[in-house]
């Protein structure tokens, strides 16, 4: 495309003046300038403006909420061994593999690098992508195949992971088990207008297209491909920032595959009717995800005879999801839709000045995975324990909970309990943290140290066995 069929592709979309700098750059900027607009789908921006987004009317939609059949904590204990049992099956056969969202910076938490990158582990200070990559590991010496990792990242994290991964040899995961790709992008358009924002002469201001963007980028970057030659049939999907994630339990993957699900969810029960989580409701037999920002609180504050909340499920973005799902989701139809955000985006100003807003003046597009839950057949909610499986990193210090002191502190409660239901003597304030790689679980754990065993100092149990340390001095 020219520079004249360029001009005339914004002027019928009323994007122009993004070249209103043209003049002033040099060959190599109006050439990634050019390229840049010729990657906009300047028809779908202006389709989301226009209609403020794809998402449907959540009031009419929670009008005809039924109530949630989910498997409870209660009911987890008649079926545990046999899903068990079929998850080892599937993992065993090379039918599964790992996925992490890892787009996001820690800037909030005072971290200026991918967040994957924080060192959460409460005495080894282990990042959490290190933690992650040992549970894949843990999981794959257990079911005696290799598990392969995905790890979607962003723009913004993309190099600094592919180095650190690099510079730590993948911690020791095979390098035909890694696969790094990238989401996509979706432009920032002014609040008022719906214009393109110019954050550079030669840049338009874009940010991630969400986790939702997961299955058109790995359809760009090939993934669909290599899961295709490795036979993998299930994804085992979960957030980079929530170090107890269980995504890798066999149990999970096996209730998956009783129930003929396409796609499991995994969900804890709401402690108050504003919980700052996503809620799953039940549809006309569909699953859907509704944001706390969009339920209405006349709807959350609804209770059922039993005084319970009626709308009780709180998403914690831990799935498993069937590749072929994840394939008819890239068709143009089955699409997922785009959810628009206001927020506060730099932009230059006419004579080429930054603008820093103090106030949201755009909107960002992004997508969202559980909008695939209405897709999906026979979809599965399973409740999981918060304390066992929920401990998302989200906050800086400070904050009541998600800091990383929180999750450092849910990580020590955790690992005591494994270790004390194992008959050891821990001393009331002791520390202990457990690497993956020397138990998966409670019962690894137990099959490690003799009942009686006494623990009073600081405690990392790494791959090589317990390290004690100074009070003062993580490892």
């Amino acid at each position: 495309m020219n520079d004249h069929q360029l001009r005339d592709r914004l002027n019928s979309f009323g994007q122009s003046h993004v070249l209103r700098f043209w003049d002033r750059l040099s060959d190599s900027q109006r050439a990634a300038l050019a390229a840049q607009l010729n990657r906009i789908d300047l028809a779908e921006i202006a389709r989301l403006y226009a209609g403020r987004g794809d998402v449907e009317d959540f009031s009419r939609l929670l009008e005809r909420i039924e109530p949630l059949s989910a498997i409870r904590l209660a009911d987890r204990a008649a079926v545990l061994a046999e899903a068990s049992r079929a998850g080892l099956v599937a993992l065993r056969a090379g039918r599964a593999a790992a996925l992490v969202v890892a787009g996001g910076q820690g800037t909030r938490l005072g971290f200026d690098h991918p967040k994957g990158l924080f060192p959460i582990g409460p005495l080894s200070r282990r990042t959490l992508f290190q933690i992650h990559v040992e549970k894949v590991l843990a999981a794959a010496r257990r079911c005696g195949r290799g598990i392969p990792l995905l790890v979607m990242t962003s723009p913004a994290t993309d190099a600094e992971t592919r180095e650190f991964f690099a510079r730590n040899n993948r911690f020791g995961l095979p390098a035909e088990d890694l696969f790094v790709f990238c989401q996509g992008t979706m432009p920032a358009v002014s609040a008022a207008d719906g214009r393109l924002l110019l954050d550079a002469p030669d840049h338009v201001a874009e940010s991630p297209d969400g986790h939702g963007g997961m299955p058109a980028a790995l359809a760009r970057s090939g993934g669909f491909d290599i899961l295709q030659r490795r036979g993998v049939e299930y994804i085992l999907y979960f957030q980079v920032d929530n170090p107890l994630a269980a995504a890798l339990e066999p149990w999970f993957l096996g209730l998956h595959l009783m129930h003929r699900s396409e796609m499991s969810s995994q969900v804890v029960a709401k402690q108050s009717p504003d919980d700052r989580v996503g809620n799953v409701v039940s549809v006309g037999g569909r699953l859907h995800v509704v944001e706390y920002s969009d339920l209405p609180d006349e709807f959350a504050q609804r209770r059922t005879a039993d005084g319970s909340l009626m709308i009780w499920a709180g998403s914690i973005a831990v799935h498993v999801i069937n590749v072929d799902l994840l394939r008819r989701s890239v068709e143009g139809e089955r699409a997922l839709p785009f959810h628009l955000a206001r927020k506060r985006v730099p932009y230059l100003d006419d004579d080429g000045r930054r603008v820093e807003p103090s106030e949201p003046n755009a909107i960002k597009f992004e997508r969202f995975i559980f909008d695939l839950m209405p897709q999906a057949e026979n979809g599965v909610v399973v409740e999981v324990d918060p304390a066992e499986a929920f401990a998302p990193l989200k906050n800086a210090p400070g904050a009541a909970t998600d800091t990383p002191e929180w999750v450092r502190r849910r990580m020590v409660e955790l690992h005591r309990r494994w270790l004390s239901a194992a008959g050891v003597e821990l001393g009331a304030n002791t520390e202990v943290e457990i690497s993956p790689l020397w138990a998966f679980d409670a019962q690894e754990a137990a099959d490690k140290l003799p009942r009686g065993t006494r623990i009073d100092r600081p405690t990392y149990f790494s791959a090589e066995g317990p390290v004690e340390l100074d009070p003062a001095s993580p490892a």
